[in-house]
């Protein structure tokens, strides 16, 4: 499968992600201060007139967000970023994690994006240039997570693949697996679609034989699983999530699936 931010930027997909990322962000600075590894970092910043507009995923994603007046508290979370992105009204821009977390940045925080696409870590690097806590660099986050991670007490890492490799579940469940063995006080959330449910507990199965240790997913479906080729949903799979994790996962994931999803939809929360 493959995954290009700039296409599906703001899909609810991104919601789920997003919202949920947001929170992670806040409760962990809560602590003290943080240091946030993202792996797959992206653009950053996304024009939704651009190659969204072919997608059109955007429209039946974050533009029925926006025009929605009961927002739970997590998803109206990310409503106001989107909205500080487009002062003038309507949902032109889109942020993507790397200008969520900076934006949510205080005193002695830190954020790193890894991206391995040469134009678009140009593009990176522009959306944080207001942000001097916030740092894009080239390379493969996979690789670079040890070295990323090994000076940061508690860390957040988000693990966000393309999907564009067969080994990304692979590398993913290892890579996370082995930043919560390091420091059994961080936090990784994983983001994956849903495609079947073979696929996704194959990658449970992974993350348990790596030693990921406790593992909560937060699972929006919109359509029956009828269709692997199909995006027909997403998790976000959290090792070591703080308390409180499991409500807002199923307040976030239960919007998503009741407003956006089709018949049939639906949103589970569950320990692994």
């Amino acid at each position: 499968m493959n995954y290009r931010h700039s296409f599906h930027a703001g899909n609810f997909a991104d919601l789920v992600k997003h919202a949920l990322l947001l929170w992670l962000v806040d409760r962990r600075r809560a602590r003290g201060p943080l240091t946030v590894v993202d792996t797959h970092a992206g653009a950053g910043l996304y024009d939704l007139t651009g190659d969204a507009v072919r997608s059109r995923e955007a429209e039946a994603g974050v533009a029925r967000l926006m025009a929605s007046e009961a927002l739970p508290l997590a998803i109206k979370a990310l409503a106001g970023e989107v909205a500080a992105l487009n002062p003038d009204g309507g949902v032109r821009f889109y942020p993507g994690s790397p200008l969520l977390v900076a934006r949510r940045l205080g005193k002695g925080d830190a954020y790193v994006g890894f991206e391995m696409n040469p134009p678009v870590v140009d593009l990176l690097d522009q959306a944080l240039a207001d942000w001097p806590a916030a740092n894009g660099r080239a390379g493969d986050g996979y690789e670079a997570l040890a070295e990323a991670t090994a000076n940061a007490r508690g860390p957040l890492v988000l693990i966000d693949p393309p999907f564009e490799q067969a080994d990304d579940y692979q590398r993913a469940a290892d890579a996370a697996a082995a930043v919560v063995r390091r420091d059994p006080t961080a936090t990784v959330a994983i983001w994956t679609p849903l495609k079947d449910m073979e696929t996704f507990d194959g990658f449970l199965r992974r993350l348990a034989q790596a030693g990921a240790g406790r593992v909560l997913v937060a699972e929006a479906r919109l359509r029956p699983l009828t269709n692997p080729m199909k995006m027909n949903g997403c998790t976000l799979v959290m090792l070591n999530p703080p308390d409180g994790a499991e409500a807002v996962a199923q307040e976030v994931c239960g919007w998503v699936a009741d407003t956006l999803g089709d018949t049939g939809a639906r949103a589970e929360v569950w320990w692994a």
